[in-house]
């Protein structure tokens, strides 16, 4: 019998993602991790993210990552769903599905849960990301801003 959780050449890897929004000065913000020693975009900030695991569903998968990276809790009620990007990387190659949540609310306050992987946690204007956003999560918040829940990234026309 074939293994459900055995890599397919063909399959994607799937990953989730969350954007933590809070008001700043009447402003919309979301939190930005800055990515270290990880070998991929290190450098360059992400959001909170990280794989699904066998036999967790994204929302179980987001709350682990999220209490991982940030140490804030989450319930399923807190969370979101807003986005889903269909990507192909060639950095790495593979194709990835990316589930994105958004939260407004949740418990405790973010702080950096692995400084081996992340060197600053940075609250920014959701309007004015800084130029070093990776390109799938700026392309993932553009989409969210507007209301579009499903994008493609680095496919072959």
């Amino acid at each position: 019998m074939n293994d459900p959780f055995k890599k397919h050449p063909n399959s994607h890897i799937t990953t989730v993602h969350l954007f933590l929004i809070k008001k700043i000065n009447n402003k919309k913000n979301i939190l930005l991790l800055k990515r270290h020693n990880t070998g991929y975009e290190d450098g360059n900030y992400s959001v909170p993210a990280g794989h699904i695991e066998p036999g967790e569903n994204a929302i179980q998968a987001m709350i682990r990552e999220t209490f991982e990276e940030t140490k804030v809790k989450l319930n399923k009620k807190q969370l979101k769903f807003c986005h889903i990007v269909d990507r192909f990387d060639k950095k790495i190659p593979e194709s990835r599905l990316d589930f994105f949540f958004k939260s407004n609310n949740w418990n405790g306050d973010p702080t950096n849960g692995e400084p081996s992987k992340c060197s600053q946690l940075l609250w920014v204007e959701i309007n004015n990301l800084p130029k070093k956003v990776i390109p799938y999560i700026k392309q993932a918040v553009e989409c969210y801003e507007q209301n579009i829940k499903y994008s493609e990234l680095g496919f072959k026309e």
